[in-house]
């Protein structure tokens, strides 16, 4: 009876891995964005920085023309694995790092503070049932976590004390979502087989889409446009 459980066991692995896979690709800028424009901080932060200039993040793309922060899901998926593991973002040189991020509901959205100064976490939802906070940081303060029951795009993190401070969280009530790397590259694990519709969305060049069938593994490359 024990090796026909194991064996009964070992055939739901094989059947449940070879049902679910990655799905991959890139996402390239086209066109010619406007220059990024220099943020003037204070004195204080700009020292943080060690001469290097303090620049808007709107469009973040790699010699290849690989586009950086772009939010890549599946509409409208149900399940995924769940994660206990906090999403981490820190505030380096008065910056929020990374700038773009994904993490599902009820998932800890957890802030560091690298900087030897105070920051203040304040993420401000537009969606109702996500609640705003507002939480000083003082430097080496311990790390501050949040979490949001409702599913939001870009929801907004900022610093009062620095006002040119932000990061975006999009959350999402399924686990199939990503944020494109410096490459503009993005992977979506553990999708199951079937038909999907895949859609990436930037803050600055919007959002574009396609149906998608996963066997095994699934791959789909997009372009944005500047604007």
């Amino acid at each position: 009876m024990k090796s026909l459980i194991l064996t009964l066991t070992a055939v739901a692995i094989v059947a449940g891995s070879a049902s679910a896979g990655d799905v991959t690709g890139k996402i390239t800028l086209k066109g010619t964005p406007a220059p990024e424009k220099e943020i003037p901080v204070d004195p204080t932060c700009g020292k943080l920085q060690a001469g290097k200039k303090v620049m808007t993040r709107f469009y973040v793309s790699d010699a290849t023309g690989g586009l950086a922060d772009c939010v890549v899901y599946l509409e409208g998926a149900k399940g995924g694995a769940a994660s206990d593991k906090a999403v981490v973002i820190d505030q380096k040189g008065c910056e929020y790092l990374p700038y773009i991020n994904s993490a599902q509901t009820g998932q800890p959205i957890r802030v560091l503070n690298s900087d030897p100064l105070m920051h203040n976490v304040h993420p401000t939802p537009a969606v109702d049932g996500n609640k705003e906070d507002n939480k000083a940081q003082m430097a080496g303060g311990k790390p501050l976590d949040f979490a949001f029951t409702k599913a939001e795009k870009f929801l907004r993190f900022k610093c009062d004390v620095h006002p040119w401070m932000f990061a975006y969280v999009s959350v999402f009530d399924h686990g199939f979502h990503a944020v494109t790397g410096k490459d503009g590259s993005f992977k979506i694990t553990g999708v199951p087989d079937g038909k999907y519709k895949l859609v990436v969305e930037h803050r600055k060049g919007g959002k574009v889409e396609k149906e998608i069938e996963v066997k095994g593994s699934a791959k789909a490359d997009f372009t944005i446009e500047a604007k």
